[in-house]
This record gives structure tokens, sequence and C-alpha cells, in this order.
């Protein structure tokens, strides 16, 4: 008999999953954390910010700062953290092979769901050459009424794909995104590669992940993806 795949869809993060972008990212915020005067920690800011809309931390940077970000900082912070992600950026090695190999076993069925605005995702996806891949099935939490850990992009999401969340596999980095995709009604694969901006294995597992792999290139596998499917009745 032939086995049924196990998902209908897929549903990728991008930062930490499919562009290493975290210590880019967080290091432009470091920097103008310490203009404001916080001098946060590397690690501390790590643990903080990454993962998490950075308009929902705008009461933690006051309580630090004294100072409540507003809408011309957020732009700064936008404008240099993408002058930066322009020249610095790169995929997560295996992480466009893995995309390809899994959009070809779910006929097309992928999509990218990201907790970052929009302007940033598709500017991630087209340097690492992954745009055409995801085509119009790019969802920004931004534009969501609630972003991440609320399950709000991955129902999106699904819907775009016109699937049941249920049926879907989400693939995240981060506490945030894995209690976003378990919400959701998802099964999560938490991706931990091991590094200074990576969430511990523990952390994804307790946070709701059903698996937690560091090497992208296990993931077609792991997604069952090589198994043929059978039509939904």
């Amino acid at each position: 008999m032939t086995p049924v795949q196990r998902f209908q869809a897929v549903l990728f993060d991008c930062d930490g999953v499919l562009v290493d972008s975290e210590v880019i990212t967080n290091g432009v915020l470091r920097g103008m954390l310490h203009e404001l005067g916080w001098p946060i920690s590397r690690e501390e800011c790590v643990e903080r910010f990454i993962g998490r809309a950075l308009t929902d931390e705008f009461d933690v940077i006051e309580e630090h700062t004294g100072v409540r970000p507003d809408r011309a900082w957020l732009l700064e912070f936008r404008d240099r953290r993408n002058r930066a992600l322009a020249v610095e950026l790169e995929p997560i090695p295996g992480a466009v092979a893995a995309v390809a190999a899994v959009a070809a076993a779910f006929d097309g069925r992928i999509a990218c769901a990201s907790g970052a605005d929009r302007a940033k995702i598709e500017l991630q996806l087209a340097k690492i050459g992954l745009a055409d891949a995801f085509g119009e099935h790019v969802y920004s939490g931004m534009e969501t009424a609630r972003s991440k850990p609320a399950p709000d992009v991955y129902l999106a999401a699904a819907a775009g794909l016109g699937v049941d969340p249920r049926e879907c596999a989400v693939v995240e980095d981060t506490v945030a995104g894995v209690t976003a995709g378990v919400a959701a009604g998802a099964t999560v694969f938490g991706f931990a590669p091991g590094g200074p901006a990576a969430t511990a294995p523990a952390a994804l597992l307790g946070a709701g992940a059903s698996r937690v792999f560091a090497d992208m290139s296990e993931l077609p596998d792991l997604l069952g993806s090589g198994r043929p499917r059978h039509p939904r009745t």
C-alpha cells in the first residue's frame, strides 16, 4: 500500500531558518540600544529580542532607557538593519536546497511566515534566491492582528495555501515561533543549529516542537517529503 504523506503543506519561518540574519539584525539593535543609554550585553540582547516583534518590546526599551521608541526610531532601525543585511546576509547552510526539495515534493504548497516586516522578508528571500520559490505566499506578522508568539501569521499562511493548519508542518528556530506554530495547530519542527543566536534544543522541545534537528539537509526526510501522497477525500 502506498504510504500517505503526513502533511499537506510546509510553512517556513525566515530569520534563523532560511537566512543567517539574527546576529546581524540583533547587532544593529544592540548598537541602537547603547545609543539610547542601555549597555545591554550581546547575550541579553539575543535572549530578550530574537524571535519577537520589536514593536512589542517598546515597553522593555522604555523601562531601561527612559525613552519610548517612536516611528522615526523604528524606521531608522529598519534602514540600518536593511543596509547591513544587504551587505552581510548569507543563507542558512543547506536551506536553499531544502526549500527546493520540499517545494517539489509538496507541489509548491510552501509558504514563508515571518514575524518581520514585509520589506525585510522580501529583501532576504531575494538576496538568497528564494523569492520565486515562495512567490505570493509570503506572510508578515506585522500585517496580522498579533505577531508571534500568537498564531496569526501561521493561520494566515495556511489559509493562503488553502489548507487546514492542523495539516501543516512548521519549521521554526525560536521559542516564540514554536509557540505560534503549536497554537495554530501545526506540527512544529525545531531548528537548532547551534551558535550565538540559536535557541537550545531543550527550549524548543519545551515550547512544543515535535522534533529538533540541526542540519537543513535533514529536513526533507524529516517531513517525509519523499513519499507520494493520496488525494484528499
